[in-house]
């Protein structure tokens, strides 16, 4: 009877657990899906400014302008911005990216050159200091919904770096939403800005849907629509000035829509994860369960067995 009231209690504790992880991958899809509304609220703005940059580019040869954040300069130092995220129970996101960091970090040791870490998330944090790598700044705690405000906070550390020619170089590792279930860890060069990458392109953007009963990911192309400036249009101020005051929103864009992804990533894979840990819980009850059934009926014909020798006994 000891080991049907231990059986007992071991289904009790897994279906407590199954609560848990069901409600934390409803959590997740919840806050996935204010993720992809976050990311459509604020493309009319990147849309906008993706205009006006296209717009100064055609009417500006770029290469010709003197600008802090288009210069070139002999990449001797480099400032690495990596994004991983506050919390675990996430699969192998946080792992990912800070395998991808160390990696990279090895690549520019061994090319002789000086970096620095300016860290998103309390977990590549934790495991960067531990470690004692060169770190010059954290962020943790932000929102599980990124936004502009965080981005213009980690863009200003970035463009002092930068502007100060402490760093030559500004590289971001994130991680790139794919699917629910694929996300892949990216490097992407932030500073100096590359002219050819403020032309317009196609974007995507993911959609959180249900498909049979079941969360799924749809993403589709969205086109930018840009057109030339008008040729008599009179500027107040320099397109110099103008082109040097956007740079700086440019470089936040950038940010967010990497945060956003981030994000959106971390997300989904807490989302897989949970899932996995309910459906492993399902399993290990159907066992459980079997084996309790096993075991009670063991009991039972225990027991019938007992009362008839007890029967014969006294027959006897």
């Amino acid at each position: 009877m000891a080991n049907l009231k231990a059986i007992r209690d071991r289904i009790k504790s897994v279906k407590n657990t199954r609560k848990i992880t069901e409600a934390m991958r409803l959590v997740a899809a919840a806050r996935v899906r204010r993720a992809q509304e976050q990311v459509t609220a604020t493309r009319p703005f990147a849309d906008a400014l993706a205009q006006v940059l296209y717009g100064l580019q055609s009417r500006l040869k770029f290469e010709d302008v003197e600008l802090p954040l288009l210069q070139q300069r002999e990449v001797k130092s480099i400032a690495l911005l990596v994004i991983s995220g506050d919390r675990g129970l996430c699969g192998g996101y946080n792992n990912n990216i800070i395998r991808k960091a160390e990696i990279r970090a090895q690549e520019l040791a061994a090319e002789g050159k000086d970096y620095k870490m300016v860290i998103v998330g309390r977990k590549a944090m934790q495991y960067f200091k531990r470690r004692n790598y060169p770190i010059d700044a954290t962020y943790t705690g932000l929102e599980q919904i990124p936004t502009s405000v965080e981005a213009a906070q980690i863009g200003d550390e970035l463009l002092s770096l930068f502007l100060s020619e402490t760093v030559d170089r500004v590289e971001m590792i994130y991680t790139k939403f794919v699917s629910l279930v694929s996300s892949t860890p990216a490097i992407q060069t932030l500073l100096p800005l590359d002219p050819q990458g403020l032309e317009a392109a196609d974007d995507e953007i993911f959609r959180l849907t249900s498909r049979g009963g079941n969360f799924d990911v749809t993403r589709e192309k969205v086109s930018t629509p840009v057109a030339d400036l008008p040729r008599d249009m009179i500027f107040e101020q320099d397109p110099e000035q103008i082109l040097d005051a956007l740079l700086p929103l440019y470089l936040n864009n950038q940010i967010l829509r990497s945060l956003q992804e981030s994000a959106a990533s971390e997300l989904a894979a807490r989302m897989t994860a949970m899932s996995n840990a309910s459906d492993n819980a399902t399993d290990l009850l159907g066992r459980l369960t079997l084996v309790y059934n096993k075991a009670r009926q063991s009991a039972i014909t225990q027991q019938l067995l007992e009362v008839v020798g007890g029967a014969e006994a006294l027959k006897g």
